[in-house]
């Protein structure tokens, strides 16, 4: 598959350039300010045999004060379907989905889901409970998050070579659901502050089904799935 190169105007370049981000640290102000037209694709790959599986666009189509709504579609199905996900200023998610037993199910949290703890200072962690409401069903769930600055590390993705601050993250979804015990997440991001966004996500889960291996302890696996930045465009000012 032929992807698109990276397209970004002078307001991106000079984010870029003067971003200031040491080995350690990562201040607020630092990450590049997101602005209604800005778009970025990702390609998906299967982490298990890195095979293609498509690509989602992400559009930013409203900025508020304490929010910013994004539209994202996706070239395949599988993929998912259109939708609206909505972020905090820092990239936490205020609507968003999350996987359930390897379906990705759209949720609605208060607080915040911490993807990010500004500021991202080297090794440091934080562990957050949040509650979760499916907007469709009414469900509730109590959702742990553990996450960690494991440090900076330049990377290169099909979009270009970018100076990152890599966090991983622990999720444990509590949707326990009869015999399904809760699903436990791992999340990878490496986060851009030139583009205010990760540049590159893994993210791959497991749950217990006691009903088919109720004797032992076994764990069912989940897609990996690896989204990288193949193209971005920004809004003129």
């Amino acid at each position: 598959m032929n992807i698109p190169g990276l397209s970004v105007t002078a307001r991106v370049l000079a984010s870029f350039v003067t971003a200031v981000v040491t080995a350690t640290t990562l201040s607020p102000v630092a990450a590049a300010a997101p602005a209604a037209g800005d778009t970025y694709v990702y390609r998906v790959s299967n982490g298990y045999n890195h095979e293609v599986r498509g690509q989602i666009h992400y559009r930013i189509d409203k900025i508020d004060a304490d929010r910013v709504t994004v539209a994202v579609t996706t070239d395949t199905p599988s993929l998912g379907a259109p939708r609206t996900e909505v972020y905090t200023k820092e990239g936490n998610w205020l609507r968003h989905p999350l996987v359930n037993h390897d379906f990705p199910r759209e949720y609605e949290f208060a607080p915040a889901y911490p993807a990010y703890a500004l500021p991202l200072d080297s090794g440091k962690s934080w562990s957050v409970r949040i509650n979760a409401v499916d907007p469709a069903s009414g469900r509730r769930n109590s959702v742990r998050v553990d996450g960690e600055v494991l440090g900076s590390e330049r990377i290169t993705v099909l979009a270009g070579t970018f100076d990152t601050i890599k966090i991983a993250r622990r999720v444990y979804a509590g949707d326990w659901d009869g015999f399904l015990r809760e699903t436990n997440i791992t999340e990878t991001d490496w986060y851009a502050p030139a583009l205010g966004r990760p540049v590159r996500t893994e993210s791959k889960s497991m749950w217990q089904d006691m009903s088919r291996c109720s004797r032992v302890v076994c764990w069912f696996r989940g897609d990996w799935n690896v989204l990288e930045l193949a193209a971005a465009s920004t809004a003129k000012p």
